[in-house]
């Protein structure tokens, strides 16, 4: 879980500082670019030499087209909103909101896969508003385009992770992961070329760091959840907020907004009251 948190920051850092040159679709096409190309590496090296292990070839061979093209082109627009976030708004501020996914997701679950929404899950959702509220300050403070987009982000995740639940019950996790990284790269190719930059030298460090992140925050928050229980692994997500602010403090000179920090910590309360008790 300690590699998933410093990956989730490292593609924030990186896509910030690779927003001063490039277009946020511009670094999403790289970062899938990347990460496929990672991946196909793995898949070439390793399933040569285990045919039947899990990064085997015919691993990869997908039997819901359908539902992978929906996942990933959801997926792929969430992560547009994200990055246009993580480059526009404290650091912070965008990981709290990010935060509310799994409030999302139970509220989503309920109408698409038809789970039972009780009172503990209902509290979780109120509480969830409330920070968010918090946060953002409606009518208080002036809200920043990239908040909404921060939070049009949390539902777009929310829906992906829906949808991810009907897959991995028919699909094997490496080819979640494959064909979302071939799918984000065709939906990206066209306007990337569209808006191509050239990226200096100084640049492919942190394209290089994107990519890798990109593929390794999957890897260890799945080997994170089949190593514990969900209650062990989600409340150590949230060690993101406090780094993820420091970091900014130290690399941004970033503001701590104190109301960031109490609407996370009520979005932390109804994801832990809906974990526990939901």
């Amino acid at each position: 879980m300690s590699g998933a948190l410093v990956s989730f920051l490292t593609m924030a850092i990186s896509s910030r500082e690779l927003s001063a040159e490039l277009t946020i679709v511009q670094i999403l096409f790289l970062r899938s670019l990347l990460c496929l190309s990672l991946l196909g590496f793995i898949i070439l090296v390793l399933g040569v030499r285990r045919p039947g292990a899990h990064w085997g070839f015919g691993r990869i061979l997908t039997r819901a087209p359908s539902l992978h093209l929906v996942r990933n082109t959801v997926h792929w627009a969430s992560q547009y909103a994200w990055t246009f976030a993580a480059v526009s708004i404290p650091l912070a501020e965008v990981f709290a909101i990010e935060f509310t996914s799994p409030i999302w997701t139970a509220l989503i679950a309920t109408f698409v896969l038809g789970e039972r929404l009780n009172r503990w899950r209902l509290v979780a959702i109120a509480l969830g508003f409330v920070g968010t509220m918090i946060i953002l300050r409606p009518g208080v403070a002036v809200i920043h385009p990239a908040s909404f987009s921060a939070l049009a982000a949390a539902v777009g995740f929310a829906i992906t992770y829906v949808v991810t639940k009907k897959l991995v019950s028919i699909e094997y996790p490496i080819a979640i992961l494959f064909w979302m990284n071939v799918t984000q790269l065709l939906l990206g190719a066209v306007p990337a070329a569209l808006l191509w930059v050239s990226p200096t030298s100084a640049m492919w460090p942190w394209i290089a760091a994107l990519g890798i992140a990109g593929l390794s925050s999957h890897y260890c928050l799945s080997r994170a959840l089949r190593c514990a229980d969900a209650t062990v692994v989600a409340p150590m997500d949230f060690l993101r907020l406090p780094v993820a602010a420091v970091v900014a403090w130290l690399m941004y000179a970033e503001a701590l907004d104190p109301f960031v920090f109490i609407g996370a910590v009520i979005i932390f309360t109804g994801n832990w009251i809906g974990i526990r008790r939901g």
